[in-house]
This record gives C-alpha cells, structure tokens and sequence, in this order.
C-alpha cells in the first residue's frame, strides 16, 4: 500500500484547491467527507472522482468490509494523518474524503406539484437544510438564483445529509427570466409577504414555484412583482418573521400535510 506523505503532492494541492469556491467552479468538483457521506454517494451512484483514505483510517472507524470492498473499487489513494489533515474541513475528522463530479442540468422537471425557487439565499446552513427538508419531501430539483450561496460549499454539502446527491441544483444567472419561462409551463409564482392577508393555509400546492427570499431582505422586489399568489406563515407571537429555512420547512411540509391526506 503506497502512502502519500507529501503536502506537495500534485493530487493533494489539487484537492485542497477544491474549498475554494473558483476551483470548484473551474474544476466542476465539490469535496464530501465522513464515512456516512460517502456511502451515500456510492449508493446513489454519484460521479466519485477519487477518494482519499487516511492510511490508520480502518483501524479507528468501525466500518463493515463490504464498504471497504466498494470504496477499494474507486480511484483510491492513501495519506498519512499529516496529509489528512491539510484537507479536512473538519476539526474532528473521520479519514476519508471524496471528490465528486458535479451533476448539473439546466434542465427543469415540470412533471412536480412544486418547485422550490432561492433568490439570493446567502447562508450555507439555510442552503444546505432546505436542501435536506426538500429532499425528504421527494422535491428532487432546487431553482438557486447566481448570488446565492455556493450549494457545493463544505458546509452545504454537510447539512443536506446526503440530499446533495438526490436534488438537481439548478444555478440561474437570470431568476426572474427562468421563473418567466416557468410561468409559460402553467406553473403559478407564490412570495411570502407580509403585504397580503392569505395565509399558507388558504392556497392549493399544485403547480407552484414557492420563492423563499433572501435572509434580510426577503424576495426581491422584481420577483414579488411577478408573483401570482402572496402568503404569509400566521404567526401568534411578536415576531414578524422567521428564519429562511424555517419558513422554506413549514411550506414544504404543508405540501406533504395535503399529500398525505390525499
């Protein structure tokens, strides 16, 4: 077994360039890390460029050898801890990373009841949990407008639990051009506002882009002007708005409610 104990090392520097956001960009890669992340990505067949092993990595994880046996398949190398550590992105890591090919398609599912659309989200958790809650509510697409946060950033990728590999993340340079174009597929735009008294309650879920704003300032003006339906979450208490993710959730998951019940 041949180690890597080199910080030089062309594939290290390479995969280290990867947290940053221009490297991902030009290299269309994103890092996973974790055993449970990994697994994910081999079971839902993701694009998996290499993986890197620290070489005590079996001695510490309690980890079944089948896992092991499908890991040794891929593109695999080995590093000393030393070298492990230059490219973690986590203070307590597991020892073991893999590089992902990116699997983006402009291409719109219009066979859903809704999509979700993100304009100009900025936090990488809020990103990275509506991801996960759109992922357990089978929503397999996400509209992110381009000054969003980076869905492929370290802290994303970790949030979405796996959801990374399961919802198409769909990057628009223009939001209100791709939400026309939604408009023209019978698809009805809905803003939360507060300039409105309907509730979430009071509209139906079947065909509805729902644009969840950006944390200060909400949707943008030039989308709210778009939109088809405003509603705002009813709230009992004093405060007048909710976290981003939070409110992507409780939409989402009002959708479900009805589908249940259907």
């Amino acid at each position: 077994m041949q180690v890597i104990s080199s910080k030089d090392n062309e594939i290290i520097k390479n995969i280290r360039k990867l947290k940053e956001k221009k490297y991902r960009d030009l290299e269309n890669a994103y890092i996973i890390e974790g055993i449970k992340l990994v697994k994910e990505a081999i079971a839902e067949k993701a694009k998996i460029k290499q993986i890197v092993m620290c070489e005590n990595f079996a001695d510490n994880q309690e980890i079944d050898k089948e896992t092991l046996y499908e890991i040794a398949k891929y593109n695999l190398i080995y590093v000393t801890e030393k070298v492990f550590d230059l490219i973690t992105d986590v203070k307590t890591p597991q020892g073991i990373i893999a590089v992902i090919e990116k699997n983006k398609t402009n291409k719109i599912d219009y066979s859903q009841d809704i999509i979700i659309a993100l304009d100009d989200l900025q936090d990488p958790g809020n990103l990275g949990t509506i991801l996960r809650t759109a992922d357990s509510a089978n929503l397999n697409q996400i509209i992110l407008s381009k000054n969003s946060a980076d869905p492929y950033n370290p802290k994303v990728v970790r949030s979405t639990m796996g959801g990374i590999f399961r919802v198409n993340i769909i990057e628009v340079d223009k939001l209100e051009e791709t939400l026309k174009e939604i408009q023209k597929n019978k698809f009805k735009i809905m803003v939360t506002s507060l300039d409105t008294n309907n509730s979430i309650y009071d509209v139906d879920y079947n065909k509805k882009v729902i644009v969840i704003g950006n944390e200060a300032n909400g949707v943008s003006k030039e989308v709210q002007a778009m939109a088809d339906e405003k509603v705002k979450i009813p709230m009992l208490g004093k405060t007048e708005s909710l976290n981003a993710a939070v409110a992507a959730g409780i939409m989402i998951y009002e959708y479900v409610r009805r589908k249940v019940e259907k």
